[in-house]
């Protein structure tokens, strides 16, 4: 029996109970053996042994024993359909029809169909004939992501800048294309694949083993932090003619039709190594997950449960159904001494408002802090919690507001309640902050609050043009 209160941490995580732990992003520079290449490949003894049953002394007189059923059970058999025939003459009965014959007269017996799958490659009862056809369809829609960030490590040295220092690494995830504009291809990801990014890269499944395949680089377009989602895009000047040609949109499903049961398929940068296949099930489907943050935050949301493999690396990854199409964006895993087969993923019908809202945003770069936008507001986040008993929306609350700022002029006042930057979720100052490091002063978002009417909330959507500090503060 398991205790409910499990810890959720992160991929980076440790903890003596069950956790559900983020599929991603896949840190590299754990691994001293590995290259940093998309096609580097390590022996499976540097992540475990493989374990052999032991042999048992009494394995003989097993074998020996099914012999004897085994005969037995022949000349059982026989004496069983010699006794049918005989009466069958006596009493008069027919013959049983033969497979794919119908009787001439009386009732025919309905024989087993089989109906030719949606996608080429076998029929249904053919599985690995259809998942074979699936990754023939979806893998030039699948990208492998590389993400150099900057992370806070302790500095055991030293007891300077708070004893710790900063240090590159270098993660991996995956991406899924899901459209492109005039100038740009779009791909969605998970945020934490994304986060802290100071350069991004990926590289088409199609390009996986070629020579000469390069990687290519990618800037972030929007990210909603509370459903762990970001789109990513891709200069289409700098994606090759022969990768162009080769490369597909994903086809997107409906996850609201899932049921129990039904047969998926996973895609993923599992490791690191470039994409591979899982294959399993619909374990459950809106199971509330709650996930960890490095910086502390924690995101609830609900999920496709599945038993496919869902590893590190995977994050971002599709989960496909069998007509190859995306119902699912691969997030999590629970990871618990002797569990297995608890995969989750992001239902994709429950987010295609959101990634559409990132995909029509402007792709940003972030703003040196001299020049940053400044709203003007002091605040305090509404947790879960806070929200539930007083009755108040989810979001940021409104301390104050700095006189002469943006946020002031606009009409944003103190006990607001802001929800969303810009089309995007915000319920912490942390992601507040994070949407405004990509923007000027000068320029002009527009900011979602809800604002106290009495025993209600009332939702206003206003257009605040961002100050600097120094303007706000004449």
């Amino acid at each position: 029996m398991y205790d409910e209160d499990k810890t959720m941490k992160n991929n980076q995580g440790t903890s003596g109970t069950g956790e559900y732990r983020y599929t991603g992003p896949f840190y590299q520079d754990n691994y001293t053996d590995r290259q940093t290449t998309h096609n580097s490949y390590t022996s499976a003894s540097s992540f475990g042994e493989v374990k052999r049953p032991k042999k048992k002394r009494w394995l003989s007189l097993i074998a020996k024993t099914i012999c004897v059923a085994m005969i037995f059970g022949v000349v059982a058999s026989a004496a069983f359909q010699a006794t049918n025939y005989i009466g069958g003459k006596v009493l008069g009965q027919e013959e049983p029809v033969e497979d794919g014959k119908e009787k001439e007269e009386g009732i025919t017996t309905m024989l087993p169909t089989t109906e030719p799958s949606t996608i080429s490659g076998g029929n249904v009862a053919d599985y690995s004939s259809n998942v074979s056809a699936i990754v023939d369809k979806c893998m030039p829609s699948l990208v492998a992501i590389t993400n150099v960030s900057v992370a806070e490590v302790p500095n055991y040295w030293g007891f300077w800048n708070g004893g710790s220092m900063q240090q590159e690494q270098t993660s991996t995830g995956t991406g899924i294309i899901i459209g492109m504009n005039d100038t740009e291809l779009l791909v969605v990801t998970n945020n934490h694949v994304i986060a802290n990014a100071k350069a991004l890269t990926v590289v088409f499944s199609v390009d996986e083993g070629k020579e000469e395949a390069e990687a290519v680089a990618a800037r972030i377009k929007g990210a909603d932090e509370s459903k762990d989602l970001a789109v990513i895009a891709v200069n289409l000047a700098d994606i090759p003619d022969t990768t162009m040609s080769s490369i597909k949109v994903a086809s997107i499903g409906d996850s609201s039709s899932l049921k129990v049961g039904e047969q998926v398929v996973a895609i993923g940068n599992a490791l690191g190594y470039g994409q591979s296949v899982t294959t399993g099930i619909v374990s459950a489907l809106g199971r509330n997950v709650t996930l960890q943050n490095d910086d502390g935050s924690s995101i609830t949301n609900s999920l496709i449960q599945t038993d496919a493999a869902i590893n590190p690396g995977n994050s971002g990854g599709a989960l496909l159904n069998m007509q190859g199409e995306v119902i699912g964006i691969n997030e999590a895993k629970y990871s618990y001494s002797g569990v297995e087969g608890m995969g989750y993923a992001i239902p994709i019908s429950d987010v295609e408002s959101i990634i559409s809202d990132l995909s029509l945003r402007t792709t940003r770069e972030k703003v040196p802090e001299a020049n940053l936008g400044f709203l003007g507001v002091t605040c305090q986040d509404v947790p879960s919690d806070v929200s539930q008993q007083f009755d108040m929306p989810r979001g940021i609350y409104v301390s104050s507001v700095t006189e002469g700022s943006g946020a002031d002029k606009a009409g944003i006042r103190k006990g607001d309640i802001i929800t969303k930057f810009d089309r995007i979720n915000v319920t912490t100052y942390e992601e507040l902050k994070e949407q405004l490091s990509y923007f000027s002063a000068g320029e002009t978002v527009e900011i979602v609050v809800q604002s106290p009417d009495g025993a209600e909330y009332v939702e206003k959507t206003l257009q605040v043009t961002l100050s600097s500090r120094s303007e706000a503060s004449k």
